[in-house]
């Protein structure tokens, strides 16, 4: 701010000095004819000036830039030393008056301040008109005003910025305390058993990041309460389901072991011979039962390692065919192979996993498909995959019934009859494989088709 008044007062009093010399010395000579310095000239101009602008000062300097007169310095004092000037800044300052240049000031040689300057030759004379633009004096005014009014505006701005920053501070505590509460009467409502107590638009409030992380463990907490309810349901249907399919074993068993333990029954070789029989087909019952059970938490537990190996898949589908066979023909199902492969399509998986899942497939089939009726099984390329298709005739599934006929031990609501964890094991068999077992039904007695993919390998040649 100083230095931009100081060159612009230099700048408008830049030709002060010519025009001293121009008004004054036309008539008059600076000097008298002995040589000495024209006082009573001089006084008059420099009063004249300095009654106009205190702040200015006017001295007269030789050719070597000593000062030879002027108004504000004691030049009766014969033991004051000779006050000169630097006059390397007045010849710069002559030549570019456009230029913001300091000068010496002849009452403290220490200090620099703002001129004006221009040369004279009058009657053999040389020298320099040299004019302060701002005295020692009048700095020192600037000064002590300057620092009144930034003392003045120092309070004034420090009183303005503390009642902004209180105004700001109370909306910051309104608005932060109102989201504060908002979201504490969330927390309260999720505590107290309301697990969809949500804050609304979380990333927008004062608290964004406190709101959303609330929502996502809400979210969270809410998913794994979910999970476990439908761990505990599971748990009652897994234990009502086992005491239903093994109640049936158990009891034939039973009945049948009493019967043959009964001294007061005659009962002849035969029938003797049959109920053995009976007994012997619930023990394999009960048997496959537990074992399919005890394979099913090996899965769920990921406890499984898969052994992957190249297998010729057309191969083993149809000597899983031929071992249903015998079954077949008993139930009079008819069961068809459609290979649209090379007979040599190798795939990449496990074998005997797969092979388990087939059958599973297969069993599953043969259990809800009549009399008269058919089980195709069907193997295609599609990209980079090998698709296997397994479609029967027999009751079909509702549309109700798609989405959970995978479950463990699931019940039909077409039958009493379990399907066991067979189609549930074939299920993580397959996802074990990095894929999916889909299963499509047009509805109830319009058949069921599973469906499945495993990765297609180059063509080889047993």
């Amino acid at each position: 701010m100083n230095r931009f008044y100081s060159q612009t007062t230099q700048r408008l009093n830049a030709n002060v000095a010519n025009h001293l010399i121009e008004e004054k010395f036309k008539n008059t000579a600076p000097f008298l004819e002995n040589g000495d310095v024209n006082v009573e000239l001089f006084d008059d101009v420099m009063h004249d000036m300095m009654a106009v602008n205190r702040a200015i000062e006017v001295y007269l300097l030789d050719i070597e830039g000593v000062v030879l007169h002027s108004v504000v310095l004691d030049h009766s004092d014969e033991f004051e030393p000779i006050k000169k000037v630097d006059l390397i800044p007045i010849r710069e300052f002559i030549k570019n008056k456009n230029e913001y240049i300091l000068g010496d000031d002849p009452k403290n040689t220490s200090e620099r301040k703002i001129f004006s300057a221009a040369s004279f030759n009058n009657n053999g004379k040389q020298g320099y008109i040299y004019v302060l633009l701002a005295s020692h004096d009048f700095e020192q005014i600037c000064t002590s005003l300057f620092k009144s009014y930034f003392s003045k505006l120092t309070i004034t701005t420090i009183c303005i910025t503390t009642f902004l920053s209180l105004v700001v501070g109370f909306l910051s505590i309104f608005f932060i305390s109102k989201s504060l509460l908002i979201i504490i009467h969330h927390v309260n409502n999720f505590k107290e058993g309301n697990l969809q107590s949500r804050i609304p638009e979380a990333s927008t409030t004062n608290l964004s990041i406190l709101a959303t992380t609330f929502n996502e463990m809400a979210d969270t907490i809410a998913y794994h309460i979910e999970e476990i309810k439908s761990i505990n349901n599971f748990k009652k249907e897994l234990i009502a389901n086992i005491s239903h399919d093994l109640r049936t074993p158990l009891t034939i068993i039973r009945g049948y072991a009493e019967t043959l333990s009964g001294n007061e029954i005659k009962m002849t070789k035969e029938n003797r011979q049959d109920f053995l029989k009976i007994i012997e087909k619930s023990t394999f019952i009960l048997s496959d039962l537990v074992n399919q059970l005890y394979e099913y938490s090996n899965l769920d537990a990921k406890e499984l390692q898969l052994n992957k190996t190249k297998f010729n898949l057309p191969k083993l589908i149809n000597e899983i065919v031929m071992r249903y066979g015998m079954i077949s023909e008993n139930k009079e199902i008819s069961i068809k192979v459609i290979c649209k492969l090379d007979e040599n399509q190798f795939v990449f998986g496990d074998k005997l996993l797969i092979e388990r899942v087939i059958q599973n497939i297969l069993d599953n089939a043969l259990k809800f498909t009549p009399q008269k009726g058919c089980i195709t099984l069907s193997l295609e390329t599609k990209l980079d995959k090998i698709i296997v298709s397994i479609k029967d005739s027999g009751l079909g599934i509702t549309k109700t019934e798609l989405d959970s006929v995978l479950d463990r031990w699931y019940t039909s609501g077409n039958t009493i009859e379990s399907r066991g964890l067979g189609l549930a094991i074939s299920k993580k068999i397959i996802e074990l494989h990095g894929t999916h077992l889909m299963i499509f039904s047009e509805g109830k007695n319009k058949g069921s088709e599973f469906m499945f993919s495993l990765p297609n390998t180059t063509k080889l040649i047993n």
